[in-house]
């Protein structure tokens, strides 16, 4: 799936055929699997939204289009009124059919959303699918916030949001800076449940937030996640290790997470060192992302020296 950004807002707006009040922008490249160019709305229209994406998902209440939403997928979670939308189920295993018995004018998804033959036969029906690129940084989340923008008529509320983002971000960096003492060395475990454990590499959300948090991810050498191998997480000699709040849940709390293979012969094991942070704050890199900062950084800390 090709990444999307809503062209540039000078660009001459054209009749979107199939919706009345909708305008729709040229494209500069061919979309590889023939999703629909990111649409923008008239401002006089009230869309049907469906967001796919916890970060999307608390992008749009946070700039005022809550209204507008009428369908998300089970990773949004936040705000606490998202969770009481109608649930058009896993971004990764969406169905045709239970987007469309929403009837939405258009679809706003993460990358991560499909499978793809979804998104084809949604764009096929005549919803517009705009799949915004993510990218795990703050400048990636101020970008994210004017796509969504653009798509929406909310650019006003989108410089007003990313204003107070950016003040936030920088009194958490400073924040970060102010802990004295080395990184501490960190294990990522991503753990769906016991028998799926998974640890992360570069080019992770999870190491980039533990890089934002002033922490050094322990495991180096190769990109994505990859499964728990015991060996390396004994060598990597971790002084913490961090998890979901809900991987820990599905692990059956610390004592289970410890008898995963390897992971209580590490020094953060033999220490019950273990942070863990809601799944989407941590990872999602949303308008939130300062405050996780602050909190990883601040729990991190915390749980090596003690």
């Amino acid at each position: 799936m090709r990444r999307l950004t809503p062209p540039p807002s000078t660009q001459s707006p054209g009749p979107h055929a199939a919706t009345v009040g909708w305008r729709r922008r040229p494209v500069l490249q061919a979309l590889a699997l023939g999703l629909a160019a990111p649409v923008e709305l008239a401002v006089a229209a009230q869309p049907r939204i469906v967001s796919i994406g916890g970060a999307i998902t608390e992008t749009l209440y946070a700039l005022g289009a809550d209204t507008s939403l009428v369908g998300v997928d089970t990773t949004s979670l936040y705000p606490t009124a998202a969770r009481l939308l109608p649930s058009v189920g896993y971004a990764r295993a969406l169905s045709a059919e239970g987007v469309l018995s929403l009837s939405p004018h258009m679809v706003i998804a993460g990358d991560e959303a499909g499978p793809p033959a979804v998104l084809r036969q949604l764009q096929s029906a005549g919803v517009p699918v705009n799949v915004l690129a993510a990218e795990d940084s703050a400048t990636g989340v101020m970008q994210r916030t004017d796509s969504i923008a653009a798509l929406i008529g909310k650019q006003e509320a989108a410089r007003a949001l990313n204003d107070q983002f950016r003040r936030e971000f920088e009194q958490a960096t400073q924040r970060v800076a102010r802990h004295a003492g080395a990184a501490p060395r960190v294990l990522f475990v991503l753990a769906h449940s016991m028998s799926q454990l998974r640890v992360a590499g570069q080019k992770t959300a999870a190491d980039a937030m533990l890089r934002l948090a002033g922490a050094t991810n322990a495991l180096q050498g190769f990109d994505g996640y990859k499964p728990l191998n015991p060996e390396a997480a004994i060598a990597a000699a971790p002084q913490v290790l961090l998890v979901t709040d809900q991987g820990l849940a599905a692990a059956g709390g610390v004592e289970g997470l410890l008898r995963a293979p390897g992971l209580a012969a590490t020094p953060a094991g033999r220490a019950r060192r273990v942070v863990s942070l809601d799944a989407l704050w941590l990872l999602g890199f949303g308008p939130r992302l300062p405050s996780a900062v602050v909190a990883l950084a601040d729990a991190l800390r915390a749980k090596a020296t003690a």
